[in-house]
């Protein structure tokens, strides 16, 4: 069972805990490696664009930041132009030492904040060459719906992507009827 998580929306003071959080991430998955998330790639301005942009949202247990996820609400690099059906969820981070679960709790967080959008679809991409990582979303509902093969990365790189889709439970008065 998961620690009692309380979310917020990260604000221009929360940049340095963002890039901790990314960065922290990525040392792990380059020991492991897990050739994805590279140590200082994203800086500060990269949240900041982001929380003008989208949402950034932070996670907290016992008043300290456990985790965090970007909410964009159009993602043409990996999707191309799509209806307004849809959010998408970018750079879930989760502090080593948080509490177990809490990767999904800010899933669960993610898919409400775009329910509550009106939005029907909760959508993200994994690198290709992580399977595990495609197996723990697929674990938590989400259906491969397609490959984007060459997706832009810093520095003119591209690379592979496995496009992911959840749907998400009706709002409204009629729901569940």
């Amino acid at each position: 069972m998961t620690a009692q998580l309380s979310f917020r929306s990260a604000d221009t003071g929360d940049l340095g805990t963002l890039v901790a959080l990314y960065d922290g991430a990525a040392r792990w998955m380059a020991e492991r490696g897990i050739d994805q998330w590279k140590p200082g790639e994203k800086d500060e301005e990269h949240f900041r664009l982001r929380m003008k942009e989208g949402e950034v949202w932070l996670a907290q247990c016992a008043g300290g930041v456990v985790g965090a996820y970007e909410l964009w609400w159009t993602d043409e690099p990996a999707w191309g132009e799509q209806p307004p059906v849809a959010g998408y969820v970018h750079r879930l981070m989760v502090r080593r030492d948080a509490p177990a679960g809490t990767g999904a709790e800010l899933l669960a967080h993610a898919e409400r904040r775009i329910g509550d959008a009106g939005r029907v679809l909760c959508r993200l991409d994994c690198v290709s060459t992580n399977p595990r990582l495609r197996t723990y979303y697929e674990g938590r509902g989400y259906a491969v719906v397609g490959e984007q093969p060459f997706k832009s990365g810093a520095g003119g790189s591209s690379y592979a992507v496995t496009l992911m889709e959840k749907e998400l439970p009706p709002k409204g008065p009629c729901a569940g009827r």
